[in-house]
């Protein structure tokens, strides 16, 4: 499996402002990813965003949603296919923790 932390350069897009270029250098990735991927492996039944904020109340939300891509792409968490209704009225995505027993060599089984 891959490690927390993503490079700043995949945070900001080219044609960001500076400030997010500014940000993305200012933030430590790896903590961030640790946090957001601790608190989804306490919904054994996976969470929405919503749940994760709750949980994380001095995190603002725009610090917690994007650590979702990164978490996703090296295989931390799945996207369950399920979707529950948030405050704002919106469904959103479930997300869960991939569990021992789906992974083969840090890939997911054909399963999911």
């Amino acid at each position: 499996m891959s490690t927390f932390g993503t490079t700043p350069s995949m945070m900001a897009r080219t044609e960001d402002p500076d400030t997010s270029h500014d940000a993305a250098e200012s933030l430590d990735s790896a903590a961030m990813e640790r946090l957001v991927y601790e608190t989804i492996a306490r919904f054994p039944n996976g969470c929405i965003a919503d749940e994760i904020e709750r949980a994380l109340p001095h995190v603002r939300s725009h610090s917690i949603t994007p650590r979702f891509a990164p978490l996703l792409r090296k295989g931390f968490i799945i996207d369950t296919g399920e979707r529950r209704l948030a405050s704002s009225g919106r469904n959103q995505r479930v997300v869960r923790v991939i569990k021992p027993e789906e992974q083969s060599d840090g890939l997911l089984t054909k399963n999911h």
